[in-house]
């Protein structure tokens, strides 16, 4: 190579890594707040958020309880990915960091108060009875494990929730907007869970509304009989079996777990991307731009599913000395961000992220079930 040829060869190194500096200085220029409600302001989640150098409870906490109550305040809804989450998991954290506050309960009444106010067929339409699935599960937790009794609003709620189930027995969702909103059998999976948990409905419905019962069965055929969209999917399913031991066959029970154990990456934490191909999250352009990702052959493990492997397994009776859970313990304590929550990254847009909410709900409570809270 000749001297112009190299000075040539240097001069467009230089210009690339110009525009590449140009191209990651504007991403985080244009970072956008992840919420921003009031006086909490929680910067936008990216990859790059450093570690922590110790695990920090609090700091989970502070991001969970504050990033439900920006999005209560600011959005007023009850989302799959923030106030879903949150009291779909908040209530069992209560034996281990205290009770959730009352205002996210009361912020779920209110909702339930007024969505009964709206048409039946138009909230069987869209995403909307899987919202109200998590608003009827949120109200089952916090009934199980704050009040131990069933309370008029969860009853109202699980009742709302069958009246707006779908023919086949399953919860419309949206699918486009994956892993939360990219199936009805998500939705299935999280009606399920809502009815086995409330304190006493299924028993107390048995004797006083038979036809909910009938519901609530065809709910369970549903389950049983449809085939799951993907892996992710066939790990809720287990999630609803732990509340419902006798959904599914102890055979396919046993290989559900099996497919968790096979799916953990040799660092201990388990890929969200890895329990779906690019086209069985749904609609909309998400397989193109899975597909186009540098780095589709190299799953890096996230928070989401970690956590939600984690404490699926462990609700299955997987023992927390048991190997591969204690090597997904010391990722989850040795890969928090300094912002408190865990890094996964969206399957939609490269935005918000904010499926890095419910990835940190879950490592939380995942961490509790494994006495790994210190």
């Amino acid at each position: 190579m000749t001297a112009k040829q190299t000075a040539h060869a240097g001069f467009l190194v230089i210009l690339s890594n110009l525009l590449l500096f140009s191209v990651s200085f504007g991403a985080e220029k244009k970072l956008r707040n992840q919420y921003e409600f009031e006086d909490i302001v929680i910067p936008g989640a990216h990859a790059e958020e450093s570690k922590r150098a110790a695990f920090s409870l609090k700091a989970a906490l502070d991001y969970i309880e504050q990033g439900a109550t920006a999005w209560a305040g600011d959005r007023a809804c009850i989302s799959c990915h923030t106030t879903g989450s949150y009291l779909f998991t908040r209530p069992a954290l209560s034996p281990y960091v205290g009770k959730p506050s009352p205002k996210m309960h009361e912020f779920f009444v209110k909702q339930l108060d007024e969505i009964q106010k709206e048409d039946r067929e138009k909230l069987s339409e869209g995403i909307t009875p899987t919202q109200i699935a998590y608003l009827a599960a949120g109200l089952a937790e916090w009934d199980e494990h704050i009040t131990q009794t069933l309370s008029s609003e969860t009853d109202a709620a699980l009742r709302l929730m069958f009246d707006v189930q779908s023919e086949d027995g399953s919860f419309s969702n949206i699918d486009c907007w994956p892993p939360l909103e990219s199936s009805n059998f998500h939705g299935a999976t999280v009606a399920a869970m809502a009815a086995s948990t409330a304190p006493g409905w299924l028993k107390q419905t048995k004797t006083s509304d038979p036809s909910l019962i009938n519901q609530f069965e065809k709910l369970k055929r549903y389950l049983r009989q449809t085939r799951p969209p993907h892996d992710y999917a066939r790990v809720l399913l287990l999630w609803a079996v732990t509340r419902l031991p006798n959904l599914i066959e102890e055979e396919r029970r046993e290989t559900i777990i099996e497919m968790i154990r096979k799916h953990q990456r040799p660092d201990g934490g388990w890929s969200l991307r890895s329990f779906g191909s690019p086209a069985s999250w749904g609609g909309g352009s998400r397989a193109e731009k899975l597909r186009a990702e540098p780095d589709r052959n190299k799953r890096s493990s996230d928070g989401h599913m970690t956590g939600l492997a984690v404490l699926v397994l462990r609700d299955a009776g997987v023992a927390k000395t048991d190997l591969q859970l204690k090597k997904a313990v010391h990722w989850l304590k040795t890969n928090q961000r300094e912002s408190g929550r865990w890094w996964t990254r969206s399957l939609n847009t490269d935005k918000f992220h904010f499926i890095t909410y419910s990835g940190t709900c879950y490592p939380i409570l995942a961490l509790a079930k494994c006495g790994e809270l210190e």
